[in-house]
């Protein structure tokens, strides 16, 4: 079974990283507003980024280092 690391983008440009392995269901989600903390207060809906992995671990590795990518360039500003 495939899964997916994803990146979504909200109209003012905040982005959420996650994984899944169903990703229309994931993204249908979204943008229905399902998906309650911050993607849901942020409206962040739009898909920008998808990458598929063999399997979960790999696919958590890969999200956790974007992430990690995302905070390193935070605290630069």
């Amino acid at each position: 079974m495939p899964y997916y690391v994803y990146i979504l983008c909200s109209r003012s440009r905040n982005l959420y990283t996650g994984v899944t392995n169903n990703i229309t269901r994931r993204v249908a989600e979204h943008k229905q507003g399902l998906v309650s903390g911050f993607t849901k207060k942020y409206r962040i809906q739009r898909l920008v980024y998808l990458e598929p992995h063999d399997d979960i671990r790999s696919a958590i590795s890969r999200e956790k280092q974007i992430k990690r990518r995302g905070a390193a360039k935070n605290e630069l500003r």
